[in-house]
């Protein structure tokens, strides 16, 4: 799954979190076995395959199923139970393998701890059974189980899409099942369709024939073993196209009128699919691979991996002309990439438990990159890597962080490992462990972990063990201090030199954002250093050590950021390093920024460390670390909003550094210009215009005003920067202007942009304005929480106090499986210690005890704001006023 990083607002689960003891589980044994991964359901009874067919009704937001599962029955017992919710049961039968049938069973269903229970009069002897089930369910209208979206045509008619969604825990929603990934099965799936309407699943379908009434009943081929999150369903209105790679039939299929907006995804996988199968030494297995992409937005995910029938929303998947720009390309790569990564990790090798999430994750993560250095290094990942790592980082500093692998019990806590650690950490590591093993070793590993334990399931431990075996070095060892354990290592280095050799002394610490005092974890740290000129030196870190570089000049620990640590220099040292900046490697002067920043705020180092790197950048920086140099600003002018004084400075100071390099790229793209450039000029339109740069909100104004007319005013590159800036800086006559946009626009994925822009008003009473539209039945169901997420980018107080005032018809609009993270990622912006008793209220009120972490993590975002402003502005207001500004 790819879930929406940078911007995801997670939401409450509708259902409450399942109780039921867990029996004994070990991330870190060897091996995984029933009776070493955790259960919600007793392990005498086991799963072989299952034949469903369902009829949807998707008017009546109704379906009917009839599962036949086949089942071992491995010691005596009277009940089976397996996991079910939102269903009810009509009957149910247990016949023998020979079709002898049991007495009817009573059916006992716990809604709180989502099973159902068939209690059977006489003991079931241990043997091969088929437990047949004939019940009913709902079709949702958020992405989980079997969900309905609706749309508008290209006539403007009304239309209505169904999908399913089952990770992590929602195919209980779709049929009665051992729903948990250890329980691996294989499927045979039937719909009864409306005629006329296009069903995909996992495999082709096999067969289609007449149901009677205006219906067909399709049938699809029987899947490998698989866990239940990977089964998929989709129906619609759609229309497929394919090309034949590798022997596989690769497709993408969309709503009536789209399918030109999916050449480009389809290229892509179309590449993607012989090198993977080359990577991974494993050939994909499936006849057929489809990508679906469907309208609406989520607040928890953008894609999901289902084996074969990948499920994108369009914003994911289809590059459309309208807003057609090479971020958006690259946004439709490294998803695709992701999700077919995730063919491999996670659904031919998939993890036991919940608990090793980050097998799925933070490898797909880490492909998506490896993907994009092989058929794009234009993109530079190696520079995005930095910023992935920084997102993590980003979490993994305050007292709220978890370790990558954390033990699971409940649906909920499941839910909530979809985050930055699991993802962003999960990715970083798996770097920094590949440049220890060497590329070579690692993909040997890879393999060897593929080919052993493809269609099985895993504990990381399993991989750990290939991996030595590959490369020969303790590989578990570092692993284990990294994933066991939460934290971000601080390497402090002081530097001296004597005889053309520069002497680095290394001790380790640990970085955190709000606990100064707090006793440092150990890890095992692979350290690279090396001089400008390129002379190196590493070591195995431990407490203590020390390094000797060939040559006098800056030496930079860290080399190449495949580490996953904080460096703090001594002073001298970080002078001579900011003094030489422009002759640092790009992804090390991104390095350098990051860790100078976050040790500012952390108050380890002076505010003006970071200032001082972003001024000595050279004008020709590369545009990534250009761009990140405009957003470590704009995060300063976040913490300056109300201080009049402040913002100018930092205003002046904005402009002074970036608008020479906003006046060179120009408004305009040139014929053949990097790509990241074009990234950089719409980086900057947006971080200027929100300084509130004159002369760049006065040209996203004009450009605005003239598009009404003349659509070539605004290249289709700039569109989502321009309409951003004219947005957030608009007065009620430009917010109906945009409004109008809005409800005018046909393209399903721009006008969901539109609205969300309509949330980004600074004005308060047009973000009101906002806010009441987003409950109001003119966007769609999916689109009114990223409305409500807009405006508290700018507003979080206000959007926090309208959601809790207005709770049910908002949260009623989020999807469950992420709503406990909802309403607390809201409030993280917010500088009002009122705040802090506002979520600890709310969460008391709202949430069980065990889904409070995301409450924890705002509360602990807010405090560290409050203290920013309070002890760590002033130094960046003596810098300023030094410089001039």
């Amino acid at each position: 799954m790819k879930i929406n990083v940078r911007c995801a607002v997670l939401a409450l689960l509708a259902g409450a979190a399942m109780p039921l003891p867990a029996l004994a589980q070990s991330s870190t044994s060897k091996g995984a076995t029933a009776e070493t991964v955790t259960t919600q359901l007793p392990r005498s009874v086991r799963p072989s395959h299952y034949d469903v067919t369902v009829t949807p009704d998707a008017q009546a937001l109704t379906f009917a199923g009839n599962a036949a599962i086949t089942v071992d029955v491995l010691e005596e017992t009277r009940t089976i139970t397996l996991q079910a919710a939102d269903l009810a049961i009509a009957k149910a039968a247990l016949a023998t393998a020979a079709g002898k049938r049991m007495g009817p069973p009573t059916v006992t269903i716990d809604k709180e701890a989502q099973t159902a229970t068939f209690t059977f009069a006489k003991p079931v002897a241990p043997g091969n059974y088929v437990l047949s089930i004939d019940y009913t369910g709902k079709i949702n209208t958020q992405a989980f189980g079997l969900f309905a979206l609706d749309y508008k045509a290209a006539d403007g008619s009304a239309k209505r899409a169904l999908f399913t969604q089952f990770e992590n825990s929602d195919a209980r929603r779709f049929m009665p099942s051992w729903d948990e990934p250890f329980y691996k099965a294989t499927f045979s799936l039937k719909a009864v369709v409306p005629e006329g309407e296009m069903a995909v699943a996992n495999l082709p379908v096999e067969s289609r024939k007449s149901a009677g009434k205006g219906r067909t009943l399709v049938t699809f081929g029987t899947s490998p073993k698989m866990s239940t999150y990977l089964l998929f369903l989709g129906l619609g209105d759609f229309e497929r196209k394919t090309v034949q790679a590798a022997g596989t039939e690769v497709g993408v299929l969309t709503k009536r009128g789209d399918l030109a907006q999916a050449d480009y995804a389809l290229e892509q996988s179309a590449a993607l699919l012989p090198w993977m199968n080359e990577y991974f030494g494993e050939k994909y297995p499936l006849p057929k691979l489809d990508h679906i992409a469907a309208p609406g937005r989520s607040q928890f995910f953008s894609a999901m991996e289902n084996w074969g029938g990948i499920f994108y929303f369009e914003n994911a998947m289809l590059l459309d002309p309208k807003i057609a720009s090479n971020s958006l390309r690259e946004r439709i790569f490294t998803v695709v990439a992701h999700e077919m990564a995730h063919q491999w990790f996670g659904d031919l090798v998939t993890m036991s438990w919940w608990d090793d999430l980050w097998l799925n994750e933070g490898f797909a993560s880490w492909m998506e990159s490896r993907a994009t250095a092989q058929f794009h290094p234009e993109w530079k990942p190696e520079l995005t890597g930095v910023g992935s790592r920084e997102l993590a980082m980003a979490q993994d500093g305050y007292v709220t962080t978890h370790p990558i692998i954390t033990p699971i019990k409940t649906v909920e806590e499941a839910s909530q490992a979809f985050d930055s650690i699991t993802y962003s950490k999960g990715e970083a590591v798996i770097r920094m462990l590949e440049a220890y093993a060497g590329s070579d070793q690692w993909r040997t590993g890879v393999q060897a972990y593929m080919k052993r334990y493809k269609n099985s399931n895993t504990v990381t431990d399993d991989l750990w063990a290939e991996m030595e075996k590959a490369s020969g070095k303790p590989i578990a060892q570092i692993a284990h201090d990294f994933t066991l354990q939460p934290g971000i290592p601080l390497v402090k280095v002081t530097a001296s030199c004597a005889a053309g050799q520069t002497s680095l002394t290394l001790e380790q610490g640990e970085f955190t954002r709000d606990r100064p005092g707090k006793q440092p974890l150990n890890w095992r740290v692979p350290v690279r250093a090396a001089g400008l000129d390129g002379a190196s030196a590493e070591t195995l870190l431990q407490g203590k050590g020390a390094l000797t570089v060939a040559g006098c000049g800056p030496v930079v620990v860290n080399a190449g950021q495949s580490g996953y640590y904080r460096v703090l220099y001594d002073a001298k040292t970080f002078a001579g390093l900011a003094k030489s900046i422009a002759k640092v490697q790009p992804v090390d002067q991104l390095g350098i920024l990051n860790d100078a920043a976050a040790l500012g705020y952390a108050g380890n180092q002076p505010m003006a460390n970071m200032l001082d790197v972003v001024k000595g950048l050279p004008a020709d920086a590369s545009p990534q670390v250009m761009e990140r140099a405009a957003n470590v600003i704009a995060g300063l002018a976040d913490y300056a909003r109300g201080n009049e004084k402040r913002e100018a400075a930092l205003s002046r100071f904005a402009s002074a550094r970036l608008l020479p390099v906003m006046q060179r790229l120009g408004w305009t793209p040139r014929a053949n210009e990097p790509v990241t450039e074009g990234d950089l000029r719409a980086a900057l339109i947006e971080t200027l215009g929100d300084l509130g740069e004159p002369s760049v909100l006065a040209e996203a104004r004009r450009r605005f005003a003239a598009s009404k007319t003349d659509e070539s005013a605004i290249d289709p590159s700039l569109r989502v920067a321009i309409l951003s800036v004219v947005a957030k800086n608009a007065d009620a006559q430009t917010w109906d202007a945009l409004h109008e946009l809005a409800k005018a626009e046909t393209s399903a994925q721009v006008k969901t942009t539109l609205y969300s822009q309509l949330g980004m008003a600074r004005d308060p009473a047009l973000a009101d304005k906002a806010l009441a539209l987003s409950l109001t039945d003119e966007p769609s169901v999916t689109t009114s929480p990223v409305i409500i997420t807009s405006v508290a980018a700018g507003n979080p107080d206000k959007a926090f106090d309208f959601v809790a005032a207005n709770y049910d018809a908002v949260m009623a609009r989020v999807d469950s499986s992420g709503a406990t993270r909802y309403v607390a990622k809201l409030a993280q912006g917010s500088a009002d210690p009122a705040m802090v008793e506002k979520l600890k209220a709310y969460a008391q009120a709202r949430l069980p005890a065990g889904a409070r972490r995301p409450v924890d993590e705002a509360v602990a975002k807010i405090q560290d704001r409050i203290k920013v402003q309070e002890t760590r502005m002033s130094e960046v207001d003596a810098w300023l006023a030094k410089a001039g500004y």
